[in-house]
């Protein structure tokens, strides 16, 4: 069965607002930034610009000619406003060409505030956009319990039989509501069978811990690791397997989870819970039996990924994940281009300013 989540509201501190005018010139920045990196346009970009999703041409890099599509349709943890900023920086210093798509609302605006099916039966979410998985070599994706209509969920299918390679990250372990994929006759649930393990509960405090991250020794020679370290982020460790029980057969462990005693970066560790695995690499076999590569971080929040060892990770998963291991470098930049400042996680929307925006304010 799919996991039972409590739909919670969570309580944090409310950040400052952007003014209008830093927003605008930080957006001017980066666009400026990244016009200049990628004034050499090695391949045109696979997907038309759409004011209904955000495009990012690749230029010289060792990512040129390979399209990263990244759906951002969560509620909680701001991957409306990660996913661009990681899309723009690959795109930028790797040569990717990168595609972000959104879970908009009736009026086509990027809706984090959007109900899910369990606080409404009729909701149907809507990513506009998504039949460009067909274009993809590489799908990041950042869900968390959404329902799309059959003709939406057709790509994702395809996609999931094509042999292609699957990044999940956070919520992306349960990403779907009625998710009708089925291999050789079973049902598939996205979390444990696709990314290897599914949201069974906060490890510690939801909303009130923090994350370090250790690399795990004996795979510390596998590529996602290289140049990897000091992973930190605000968010709690998730457990994706039951009491006493461990990754299934064929996950790698690359990353495991220490919950701290809060959220700042250099708190003591909670001596009474044990890390769990965060990070990790396995494969997976769709209907059509091809073998695709598959990265699950449970880490992933927007605030998350201000840590420059996170981004890394994640840079480096999306090469394994293409079978470009070799050019992975663990010198390689992982800086961010222009502002970023997410709002914080959680579900009190008016509280942490989170409101609908259509897709380019987040470019």
């Amino acid at each position: 069965m799919d996991p039972v989540i409590p739909v919670r509201k969570a309580t944090s501190s409310t950040p400052p607002l952007l003014k209008t005018a830093k927003r605008l010139v930080a957006i001017s920045l980066a666009s400026t930034l990244l016009t200049s990196c990628n004034a050499t346009v090695v391949s045109p970009h696979p997907v038309p610009p759409n004011p209904r999703w955000l495009t990012y041409p690749g230029g010289q890099g060792p990512g040129a000619g390979k399209h990263i599509v990244l759906i951002a349709a969560d509620q909680e943890y701001r991957s409306e406003q990660s996913l661009p900023m990681l899309a723009r920086t690959l795109s930028a210093h790797h040569g990717f060409h990168c595609t972000v798509l959104f879970s908009v609302n009736d009026e086509g605006l990027v809706d984090p505030t959007k109900k899910i099916r369990w606080e409404d039966k009729a909701v149907i979410h809507d990513i506009p956009g998504i039949e460009h998985l067909r274009e993809a070599d590489l799908l990041i994706l950042f869900s968390r319990l959404i329902t799309l209509p059959d003709e939406q969920l057709a790509p994702i299918h395809d996609y999931l039989d094509s042999g292609k390679p699957v990044i999940g990250l956070r919520t992306a372990n349960h990403g779907f509501i009625d998710f009708k994929y089925e291999v050789d006759g079973r049902k598939v649930h996205f979390g444990d069978d696709v990314l290897g393990g599914s949201f069974r509960g906060h490890h510690g405090r939801w909303h009130q811990d923090s994350t370090r991250g250790l690399l795990v020794e004996e795979n510390r020679n596998h590529p996602i690791l290289t140049g990897v370290s000091d992973i930190w982020g605000p968010s709690d460790v998730y457990r994706t397997y039951e009491e006493g029980g461990g990754l299934p057969a064929g996950c790698v462990p690359l990353v495991m989870g220490q919950p701290l005693m809060s959220r700042n970066h250099d708190d003591p560790p909670n001596e009474d819970l044990v890390a769990l695995p965060v990070a990790w690499a396995k494969t997976w076999i769709g209907q059509a039996g091809r073998s695709a590569r598959v990265f699950h971080s449970t880490m992933g929040s927007a605030r998350d990924f201000e840590s420059a060892g996170l981004r890394r990770l994640l840079f480096n998963a999306c090469y394994w994940c293409l079978e470009m291991e070799a050019q992975v470098r663990g010198d390689s930049s992982v800086e961010i281009l222009g502002d970023y400042s997410p709002l914080a996680s959680g579900f009190n929307y008016a509280e942490l300013g989170v409101v609908p925006h259509k897709p380019a304010y987040y470019r």
